[in-house]
């Protein structure tokens, strides 16, 4: 049969706690209930999430996982960030919950995608879905070495070896690297030491950002990855 709905079902600590996270990001209440189990369901147009309770659940312990396919990854985390801003004055980029940046996925095709970790510890993975035409693969040395990064930071979780990777690009430089893919790999690696709460190396980063040369062609190319690096200065404040 035709137009089947799946719906996950995740843990959480609190549905409460998680009620008033994701009405931040724009979703509402559709049904919550305390006894004889406390549940929660939610909901932002068509997409739903549901959440049940367990006494003592270790957020930084959870394996709670889905994925979540859409036309735009971008104006979707566009909306959540706007949501986080007005809430918090910032986007959440360290601790639980945050949220990653849209970035290309070697692991699926090259396409777009962002995590939510919210504070079950669940890690909401949107992805652009399937484009007829798949992005090219990345091609040069910061490019290759950001996309491997990603794979370990933003899908499996692993910032630690993440920062190594990108610790290894930038540590030799070559005359014919992209600045435009210098400045996301600063930016990643800034991002990356607010995961592993090392606020030292993200204001590194951030200041090897500002005294890249970029031309406006550039800048407009870069447009996405300085707009983080500006999440970040407010972060770390």
């Amino acid at each position: 049969m035709a137009n089947e709905v799946a719906v996950p079902l995740l843990p959480c600590a609190s549905i409460e706690e998680i009620a008033t996270f994701y009405q931040v990001l724009g979703f509402h209440t559709t049904y919550q209930q305390r006894k004889p189990n406390p549940y929660v369901a939610l909901q932002r147009e068509d997409l739903q999430l549901h959440f049940f309770e367990i006494a003592g659940f270790d957020p930084e312990k959870s394996y709670g996982s889905c994925l979540v396919l859409t036309s735009d990854t971008g104006e979707l985390y566009r909306a959540f960030a706007a949501g986080m801003r007005a809430a918090y004055g910032k986007v959440l980029v360290s601790g639980t919950p945050r949220m990653t940046r849209p970035r290309a996925r070697r692991n699926h095709d090259g396409l777009s995608g962002f995590s939510v970790i919210d504070p079950g510890g669940n890690w909401i993975r949107v992805t652009q879905n399937a484009a007829a035409d798949p992005p090219s693969a990345p091609t040069g040395r910061l490019a290759k070495a950001l996309a491997n990064a990603v794979v370990q930071g933003d899908s499996r979780g692993d910032a630690r070896q993440a920062a190594r990777i990108l610790d290894s690009a930038l540590a030799h430089a070559e005359a014919g690297d992209d600045p435009v893919a210098l400045v996301e790999v600063l930016v990643y690696r800034a991002e990356v030491a607010m995961v592993l709460h090392d606020p030292a190396t993200t204001a590194e980063m951030l200041a090897r950002v500002d005294v890249v040369a970029l031309s406006p062609d550039e800048a407009r190319r870069a447009a996405a990855a300085l707009e983080t690096a500006a999440d970040l200065a407010v972060a770390l404040t």
